[in-house]
């Protein structure tokens, strides 16, 4: 990046986010780590999306084979930052009603009374998504994108803050709903998960047997009001415009387009990201560029996550799928055509 446009931006970014703010947010960030670091062995770049979800107050949608501690991630999560927990575990014949909550009918009083449904938590975890009907799915989703809930003609508002932890199974396709692309589209990154690497799963066994998860955490979690305080500081952080001219032709370049179009990319790819994937890049920078101790946005921070952000908005094309071409070889191809400010 030239001199001039990381100066420019410092200079703009040091208005918005004060080194008091920086330093901060560095403290209750580390704070979040270190706890993580706590239950959850390696898995540094789940901590990375799940933490960066959270502070651009976005959902993460996890795809991973079972037992890779997405569950215990999402507690962790939670207790980090002393949030409501609650887990959902979807099945075809699950209902919006078990979702969002319904009306009872209290028998002693002839009064209808509102029972809430899990939803109604800071960290909720949407286990196997695409298991569940259509319509609960779309009924999760306009819980996640309104952030309220309508039982009975009252709109029950979601607590702050609110986030979405939906995890799908990619091995076992009897019995699953694929979720549509508008409905993947509503998730602000997707991460699919990898096994851990040998030392880290002998690592997990050493504590099993000395009995390491089972101590209480020492390190204190942070508020939820440091959550909301993480938000909107991130929302501040200074994005100069060549930047936001950057993510633009990035996105333009996805839909075949772009300063310099990637040839051939026509028979890949169907449909490129739409603007919200261009929201989700700046969003996901500033968040990055914040738990990096800064007040601008650099184009590494929108290319740190670019596959997160990025896999889930392309639809690819029948020859792209039929060949098993990697989304991300794409995402890839589209970060390298466009000229880096």
């Amino acid at each position: 990046m030239p001199q001039h446009a990381g100066a420019s931006s410092h200079s703009q970014g040091s208005r918005g986010v004060t080194e008091a703010d920086i330093q901060r947010a560095g403290t209750l960030l580390d704070r979040v780590a270190r706890i993580f670091s706590q239950r959850v062995v390696g898995q540094d770049q789940l901590r990375t999306v799940l933490v960066t979800t959270l502070v651009s107050g976005g959902h993460v949608l996890l795809e991973s084979v079972p037992g890779l501690a997405k569950t215990t991630a999402a507690q962790t999560l939670a207790s980090a930052v002393s949030g409501s927990f609650r887990r959902i575990q979807c099945t075809p014949d699950l209902m919006p009603n078990d979702i969002v909550g319904t009306q009872i009918l209290n028998y002693a009083t002839g009064e209808m009374t509102t029972q809430l449904g899990p939803v109604h938590a800071n960290i909720v975890l949407l286990d196997e998504i695409n298991r569940s009907s259509a319509k609960t799915q779309s009924a999760m989703l306009e819980a996640m994108q309104e952030r309220q809930t309508s039982i009975g003609g009252v709109v029950y508002p979601l607590p702050q803050p609110f986030m979405v932890l939906a995890t799908q199974n990619p091995i076992e396709e009897e019995g699953t709903y694929v979720l549509p692309e508008a409905q993947m589209d509503r998730f602000l990154v997707k991460e699919v998960l990898t096994y851990p690497r040998p030392t880290e799963e002998v690592d997990v066994l050493d504590r099993i047997s000395d009995g390491s998860f089972d101590r209480p955490v020492v390190e204190a979690p942070i508020s939820t009001d440091d959550v909301e305080w993480l938000q909107a500081t991130a929302e501040h952080v200074y994005v100069d415009p060549v930047i936001k001219q950057y993510i633009v032709a990035l996105v333009n370049t996805s839909r075949g387009g772009g300063p310099r179009p990637v040839t051939g990319l026509d028979a890949q790819v169907r449909v490129g990201a739409s603007p919200r994937g261009g929201i989700a890049l700046m969003k996901v920078a500033q968040a990055i560029a914040l738990q990096e101790g800064r007040g601008y946005v650099i184009p590494d921070d929108v290319r740190l996550l670019r596959h997160a952000v990025l896999r889930h908005r392309l639809v690819l094309t029948y020859d792209a799928l039929a060949d098993a071409v990697a989304p991300e070889s794409i995402i890839d191809a589209i970060f390298a055509a466009v000229p880096t400010p």
